[in-house]
Formats: structure tokens, sequence, C-alpha cells
């Protein structure tokens, strides 16, 4: 098997025809795109709300189930704002001495947009799932407050430092943490400045895209 693999054309050019310190760099980035790969699937950020709504959107049954598909549109809320969350990692960019910033731009720009492309096709999705089960509503009527929801995750996330899984892992400090927001609007005008900005930001993308997805050139 192996003998096999050492004589494939593609591996033979970019891996075995390499000079020793070569193939340990190649490893070495191989092993950090794996590294990548699997935050991405442990923390969510790309794959589980679409994955949910994709598995729902095949599964008529679960659909049908009110109380099964009230469980699964939960945990899609809790995960879908990781999708949207990764627009906010464009603060990191910075000058750095070793890699260009326009290289660091180009790789944080490719996330934001296949989590954008990821999450906007999950609400779609979920959207077209709510028309089956309940009948065509305003998309308004469900489109805004998903984002709204999605910007709190963002915000929850990014300065508040939770994630999707403390819902389980440490549920008391973070509804005292969303309570505290809660009840003081004014004292946190600017938390909320920021979330409506970007509830009403991503409400936009949302529909540009799916009108874009319609219309005729």
């Amino acid at each position: 098997m192996f003998k096999n693999i050492e004589n494939n054309t593609i591996l033979r050019i970019f891996y075995f025809g390499k000079s020793e310190i070569q193939k340990v760099i190649i490893l070495s980035c191989f092993f950090s795109l794996c590294m990548v790969g699997v935050r991405v699937m442990y923390t969510g950020e790309f794959y589980v709300p679409y994955f949910i709504s994709n598995a729902l959107f095949r599964k008529i049954e679960w659909i049908e189930s009110t109380p099964k598909f009230i469980m699964i549109f939960i945990a899609w809320l809790l995960f879908i704002p990781n999708s949207f969350y990764i627009i906010t990692d464009l603060i990191h960019l910075e000058p750095r001495y070793v890699v260009p910033l326009w290289y660091d731009l180009a790789l944080i720009l490719s996330f934001v947009w296949n989590g954008l492309l990821l999450g906007i096709l999950s609400v779609r999705q979920m959207e077209k799932i709510l028309e089956i089960k309940w009948g065509r509503k305003s998309e308004m009527f469900f489109v805004y407050p998903v984002m709204l929801l999605n910007a709190l995750g963002v915000y929850i996330g990014r300065y508040l430092r939770f994630n999707s899984w403390d819902v389980i892992t440490n549920p008391f400090q973070l509804i005292q943490e969303i309570f505290l927001l809660l009840i003081h609007p004014l004292q946190n005008r600017f938390d909320w400045s920021m979330i409506i900005c970007y509830s009403l930001f991503m409400t936009l993308i949302y529909i540009t895209m799916k009108r874009l997805g319609k219309s005729v050139v």
C-alpha cells in the first residue's frame, strides 16, 4: 500500500520528490491545516449549523414532529452565531514582520467568506423548513430575529468570551451575564449598539445574497 502511495504522481511531485527539510515543512503545514480543520469542527464555527439544517431538511418526519423540531431548532439557534462570529476576527489584523499584512487579510477573509456562505445557506434552509411547517410568512419575521440572536451570540463570544458549549457547561454565569445586559440597556448602550449594528448588517447580507440568487442577469 505504501509503495502505491509513493508511486502516486501528484504525491511524488509535491512530497516524495522533495528534500528532507522540505518534507518536514510540508508535514508541519499539513498538521497546521488539520489543526484548523479540527478546531472548526469542534467549535462549530462553520460546520455544525449547516449540518443541523441540512439534516433537518432531509428528514420530513423530524419537521412533522413538533417537539423534536423545537429541540433541533433550539440547537441550531445555539450554533448558528458561530458561522458569523468569524467576521469579528478581522480586528486581529496587525502588521507583522514575518507575514505580510495582505496575506493575513486574504487568509481571514477566506474563512469569513466560507463562514458566511455556510451560515447564509443554513439560515435559508431553516427559512424554507419553517415555510413547510407553518406556511409562508414575511421573511423579516424570521430573518431579523435570527440575525438579532446571531449578533447577540457574536457579542457574547467576542466580548464575554463564552461559546455555544457554555449553555451546558457554564449555564448560570452565561444567564447572569445576559440578564445584566437585558436589565441595564442604558448602562450597556455601547454593547447594544454593537448588537443592533451587526444584526442589521447580517440581515442586509442575507437579503442581498438571497435576492442575488433569484436575479436574472
